[in-house]
């Protein structure tokens, strides 16, 4: 169940047990790569820079990005705003993800330090505050975990001092329990795993709260059902979904519509008023949608709406087994 919080939704807090703090909500960077095929629509260069710009100058001191994204143009692009700036902004956190070869399966270790490399390029830095392992549902646990695999790699590179703190970020939720078992990692993304629609994520957020490890929240609108409506995308995840989720869905959008509440500011605070949830990773495209992102977030809520809403947020993945895990 979701633990409220008295905190305010937009603030700065600690990343795990480590000394940096960042902003509740994380600026995602995947579209900014220009990612047409899942997205739908394409991001210009001189767009995803002035993104970033307006980041810089908003109230969100946390970036996400991926080596894989845009096939490094997320990086590039973040590369040039950083260096328009003379630097990463003072409190600003640029986070990446170490990723295999485009259209390769190698997930070495050598393949790693070749990601951290092409990240460090990109970007223009010397360190990277944190990096995640990215997918790891990508190969096998045994395999990962392994002499010469990639958290050996991970952990060589943080002792080196070009990384400075690790993290996972992954579907699977059991399999994300398995990493934190490890205990290297100071962070943990999941994705699609605790929104509006479904909270299988559960014993993750616990899990990362017990042991000191930051918890990352992507993708609190499951990919635009719980901004558009189930009706103009009746996916979840970027997969179909069955009628009985599609029917809640609908259910929660009269709820909101008749509070005078957008269904995409109780989406985006259901995951900020939880207090086991560090940040939320929230896309943006273009420069309006941080603005639109802060509406969002200090939408008021009354507790009347919330008091309809969580009986139906807590049903559960009833009606959505056939997303793709």
């Amino acid at each position: 169940m979701t633990e409220t919080t008295s905190r305010p939704l937009l603030s700065t807090r600690r990343l795990g047990s480590t000394p940096l703090f960042v902003s509740s909500i994380c600026v995602g960077t995947s579209a900014l790569g220009s990612f047409p095929a899942q997205y739908g629509y394409e991001v210009s260069a001189e767009t995803a820079v002035a993104t970033i710009e307006r980041v810089f100058d908003g109230p969100f001191t946390f970036i996400d990005t991926s080596n894989e994204y845009g096939g490094g143009d997320s990086e590039r692009r973040i590369g040039h705003a950083i260096r328009e700036r003379g630097g990463v902004p003072a409190g600003v956190l640029v986070a990446t993800k170490v990723d295999p070869l485009p259209g390769s399966s190698d997930f070495s270790g050598d393949r790693v330090k070749r990601s951290v490399a092409e990240s460090l390029e990109r970007l223009g830095l010397d360190t990277l505050p944190l990096v995640y392992l990215h997918d790891p549902e990508k190969i096998e646990f045994a395999e990962a975990t392994a002499k010469g695999g990639p958290l050996e790699a991970l952990v060589a590179l943080k002792e080196e001092g070009i990384i400075q703190h690790l993290g996972v970020a992954g579907g699977p939720i059991d399999l994300e329990l398995q990493y934190l078992a490890t205990e290297v990692f100071d962070a943990v993304i999941s994705h699609n795993r605790y929104t509006l629609v479904e909270q299988t994520a559960e014993p993750l957020l616990d899990d990362a709260q017990r042991r000191g490890v930051a918890f990352i929240n992507a993708a609190p609108f499951g990919g635009g059902m719980l901004v558009k409506g189930p009706d103009a995308v009746p996916r979840y995840c970027y997969a179909p979904v069955g009628e009985a989720t599609l029917a809640r869905v609908r259910e929660m959008e009269r709820l909101c519509l008749d509070a005078g509440v957008p269904l995409a500011a109780a989406a985006l605070q259901f995951s900020l008023r939880d207090e086991r949830v560090t940040s939320t990773i929230v896309g943006m495209s273009e420069p309006g949608r941080v603005d639109q992102t802060v509406e969002l977030a200090q939408t008021v809520i009354p507790d009347e709406l919330w008091n309809a809403l969580l009986p139906l947020a807590h049903v559960g993945r009833h009606g959505i087994e056939t997303v793709a895990r």
